[in-house]
């Protein structure tokens, strides 16, 4: 028996070597949506303070500015429904 101990996970060797032109899918979703400094500034401060409760404002922010896309998202959506002639 090897008296190592065990190790946690290491996603960096799970995952495939990152190509330094392809973005990550989730980056590239917000980024679509407006939010990107928003998101942005919550990753900073998680990554300054390793504390979600330490960063509500940032949190809130990014929030509402996925709100206000989701809204201007549906509104769109509606819009074009009413547009587009139906048969019957």
């Amino acid at each position: 028996m090897s008296s190592a101990a065990p190790q946690g996970h290491n996603w960096t060797q799970s995952q495939p070597a990152a190509d330094e032109n392809s973005e990550d899918p989730v980056d590239q979703m917000i980024l679509r949506t407006g939010c990107m400094a928003s998101h942005q500034a919550v990753q900073e401060c998680m990554a300054e303070h390793q504390d979600w409760r330490k960063c509500q404002a940032q949190v809130k922010a990014f929030r509402e500015c996925m709100s206000q896309y989701q809204k201007h998202r549906l509104e769109e959506l509606q819009r074009r429904q009413k547009q587009v002639p139906t048969d019957g």
